[in-house]
């Protein structure tokens, strides 16, 4: 769930920050478009990548942003500040050098929120909701880099045995 201080806060990033609150008080399931770069950036990637990259984070306590999912298409966003996606894309290219699948949305991008109480079953969801405004912490965007990369190890390692396991039958 999405506290009313955050729906003020993302409706900063609609064209029309009245109409966004508006929709969102009518209808709190609705989910939204828009635009990123100037509040957030959002990293995008499999929904197999993302849901072990968010477990990763979790386990090991490190700092994680709103994260959204998008079921039909099968995707994970993960917010991080804007300003750091030089800093994420080094840290990508230092952990690995067959880095995973992932695309990030920034100036000129937009997303699709999910709104501040979906029900289940719908298209869009929080996976982990805002609980603060995103402030530029390095240290996020680090920690989503790194377990990005191990995640998309462990998923290919995963794989790879069950290749292996299904030859010896």
């Amino acid at each position: 769930m999405v506290t009313r201080r955050n729906v003020e806060w993302l409706s900063q990033a609609s064209e029309d920050p009245d109409l966004f609150r508006k929709i969102w008080r009518d209808d709190p399931r609705m989910p939204q478009l828009v635009a990123t770069g100037s509040l957030f950036d959002v990293l995008v990637t499999n929904g197999q990548a993302g849901m072990e990259t968010l477990d990763q984070l979790h386990r090991r306590g490190m700092p994680v942003g709103a994260v959204v999912i998008d079921h039909a298409a099968g995707l994970t966003g993960f917010f991080f500040p804007s300003g750091t996606r030089e800093l994420l894309e080094r840290t990508v290219a230092r952990e690995t050098d067959a880095p995973p699948s992932y695309r990030i949305l920034s100036d000129g991008s937009y997303v699709v929120l999910p709104g501040p109480m979906p029900w289940p079953g719908d298209r869009f969801d929080w996976l982990n909701p805002l609980i603060r405004p995103q402030h530029p912490s390095p240290l996020q965007t680090v920690a989503l880099g790194v377990m990005l990369t191990a995640a998309a190890r462990l998923i290919a390692r995963a794989e790879q045995y069950g290749q292996e396991t299904a030859d010896v039958r």
